[in-house]
């Protein structure tokens, strides 16, 4: 169910990696239609804001005209770092489906779980969907960028 949601993540992800950015794609969906995608472009905007959660969360915002994105979910390659995972709290998204942990940076239970945080939201959490093929995709980047 979540994985074809996911697929277009990766594919996302891979246009970042193709670009030498940090291979990251999120999608979010709203009754099971595509409502907004993002994915990250750090580098070529020379911004560190440029996270494609962010970026997602951002055109979601502007397709609905509302900075509550009420009953959506966001389907992300890596687990969000804390400004990604206090983005979807903050606009109230109801579900992050992500695939590969982040043990260095990961704030939705691998080094902090912001989500467990007395907010007044608290996004659901489905993770390790397409890890395999997510961990791949970082792994082979990192590889690529250290022998480059």
């Amino acid at each position: 169910m979540y994985s074809n949601f996911m697929k277009i993540a990766l594919e996302l992800a891979q246009k970042s990696a193709d670009e030498f950015e940090v291979p990251v794609g999120a999608v979010i969906v709203k009754d099971e239609k595509i409502l907004a995608t993002g994915r990250n472009t750090q580098e070529k905007s020379c911004n560190a804001l440029m996270h494609a959660e962010i970026i997602a969360i951002n055109k979601a915002c502007k397709n609905l005209n509302s900075w509550r994105l009420f009953n959506c979910e966001i389907f992300v390659t890596l687990e969000p770092c804390s400004m990604c995972a206090g983005a979807i709290i903050n606009s109230r998204i109801k579900r992050l489906i992500f695939g590969a942990h982040n043990p260095k940076f990961g704030a939705v239970g691998s080094v902090v779980n912001l989500f467990d945080m007395s907010f007044n939201h608290k996004p659901e959490i489905i993770s390790g969907v397409l890890e395999k093929e997510s961990k791949k995709l970082l792994i082979d980047f990192f590889h690529f960028c250290r022998n480059k």
